[in-house]
């Protein structure tokens, strides 16, 4: 599909990426790019890389197609840096996970000859580094494409071919829309995993010894990159505080049942809760 795929930041999300487009056969050649001197070394003799570059703007001057897999908050001064090298007719992309910001400014920093088209694949984890790198981490997840409303439906197009060649399912929606489903669906349940084991932290060391597998999977995601994900959360954050307001509303249910002692609303809210949960598929398990 792709001469050259350039990777800035090649963690777990951009290491995989290479991982799975080389298994594929989906580019001839790949670069990338780390801000880390020991990242860079690391990725220096991988099967997947064939270049590594200090500049990004280095590393994007032969590519065709450009992935930027670093934190939300970088991704749009990333582009800016890297816009006088890259070539006109580039394919531009970003796996944030926020996208509202990044497609408008994102797509401003560049130049009209280079096509910028934001996405999302729903494929990370609570584990951070290319040393966690898993060609099928991307098999049977659910993947954002995010145009802006003038984005040319052929750019649009290719970047969906993309990562359905990886094996996602790719849904194209407004960065708003998106923005939204993911404050519901992936914002919300690490924050409030995150803010639960903070209340824990306040309560009785010992209790960690009694923790059992309900407890870690329900808090799994708390592990993750506290700089990463406070970026995420301000990025979003108003679609995260609607989030939280709807989701008080339905703790306030939850508390009023207990009080009271309503067993019909309780069992209701339970059953509510576990009908939605049983529908979920397994994790990539295609639809």
């Amino acid at each position: 599909m792709f001469e050259r795929i350039a990777i800035l930041g090649p963690g777990l999300l951009g290491a995989s990426l290479l991982l799975a487009a080389r298994r594929r056969g989906l580019c001839r050649g790949t670069a990338v790019w780390s801000r880390r001197a020991e990242t860079r070394v690391k990725c220096e003799g991988q099967p997947w890389c064939d270049a590594v570059f200090a500049d990004p703007g280095e590393a994007v001057a032969e590519a065709d197609f450009v992935v930027v897999c670093t934190p939300v908050d970088t991704i749009v001064p990333l582009l800016a840096q890297i816009a006088p090298r890259l070539r006109p007719g580039t394919l531009v992309t970003d796996v944030g996970s926020t996208k509202s910001l990044i497609c408008r400014h994102g797509r401003a920093a560049l130049p009209p000859s280079v096509a910028f088209v934001g996405s999302h694949p729903m494929a990370g984890s609570e584990k951070t580094g290319l040393e966690h790198a898993d060609p099928e981490l991307f098999q049977g997840r659910a993947c954002f494409v995010t145009p802006l409303a003038d984005t040319p439906a052929a750019d649009v197009d290719r970047v969906a071919r993309f990562w359905k060649a990886l094996g996602l399912e790719v849904a194209t929606t407004t960065p708003e829309v998106h923005d939204e489903i993911a404050a519901h669906l992936s914002h919300l349940p690490h924050l409030i995993a995150s803010a639960y084991c903070a209340y824990l932290s306040t309560r009785d060391p010992a209790w960690l010894h009694f923790a059992g597998p309900g407890l870690r999977d329900t808090t799994r995601v708390a592990a993750g990159d506290p700089a990463l994900w406070k970026a995420i959360a301000l990025q979003n954050r108003e679609e995260i505080l609607r989030a939280l307001d709807a989701f008080q509303r339905e703790l306030d249910h939850l508390r009023t049942a207990l009080h009271n002692q309503q067993p019909f609303a309780l069992q209701h809210l339970l059953e509510r809760g576990r009908d939605w949960r049983v529908r979920l598929r397994p994790l990539g398990e295609k639809s």
